[in-house]
């Protein structure tokens, strides 16, 4: 099993935009029978998120994440060429996933409760591969954990591009928040005081400048819909499927 993720680009979307992505497009994916799906879209629930930061342009307006048996075979080719006609540019890369925070589980389609933020991360010259993963991996990982409100937290170490021209990122990084993140640093960083939040800040900044996560990256406020998991059984992807092709 592989794990696709693709950055849909353009202007910032309306809401009929947002509907379709993550009602009728969804429903023609899951179709093609991909083990998993997760649409997070920037939709006017998280678009004035504090926590924004663009390098792209046009910005990411919009992830997808796809499970697959093949990450080069004609399924997800025929996924990438639905989404192309969804947006300004696609990216896809292939992906490893690893979960230090399992977020609660939530009905198939149905919006995940708070801000589903995504950063895109960069690899600093200035570190190698290994370096750069343990700084983030293994020092970074415990430090956000306990510094961020968050109740989901998932990295994505990207393996290769699979689309000509992807902007070079190297790790995708998704995060899940209370809703009153979207507008409260207080409520992002969980901090009881403006004292607290102070001492959460300095130590997030510095475990995220150690491996290079405080210049050149993006982060993208979403709403999640989990339409289909490749952990559950064949049933429940049937009924997941049945659900999507009635919206």
């Amino acid at each position: 099993m592989e794990k696709v993720v693709v950055l849909l680009r353009g202007p910032v979307p309306d809401e009929a935009w947002c509907a379709a992505l993550r009602g009728t497009v969804a429903a023609e994916i899951l179709a093609l029978g991909v083990p998993g799906l997760a649409v997070n879209v920037r939709d006017e629930a998280v678009r004035d998120s504090l926590m924004t930061l663009t390098t792209m342009d046009p910005p990411v307006v919009a992830v997808v994440s796809l499970w697959t048996q093949q990450s080069y075979g004609a399924q997800i080719d025929a996924v990438l060429t639905l989404l192309a006609k969804q947006c300004h540019s696609t990216a896809a890369y292939l992906v490893t996933e690893s979960v230090p925070l399992v977020p609660p589980p939530t009905e198939p389609g149905q919006r995940t409760a708070g801000l589903a933020n995504v950063a895109l991360l960069r690899r600093p010259a200035r570190l190698d591969e290994a370096t750069w993963l343990r700084r983030w991996q293994i020092d970074h990982t415990p430090v956000a954990i306990e510094t961020q409100a968050t109740f989901g937290y998932t990295q994505n170490v990207v393996v290769r591009a699979l689309t000509p021209d992807a902007p070079a990122i190297h790790g995708v990084v998704e995060e899940l928040f209370p809703a009153a993140a979207i507008s409260d640093l207080r409520a992002f960083f969980g901090a009881a005081d403006d004292t607290d939040l102070q001492d959460r800040m300095k130590r997030m900044v510095a475990s995220t400048t150690a491996f290079g996560a405080t210049v050149d990256i993006d982060t993208v406020p979403t709403s999640c819909y989990v339409w289909r998991s490749p952990f559950v059984t064949q049933q429940a992807r049937s009924t997941v499927a049945d659900r999507a092709c009635r919206l």
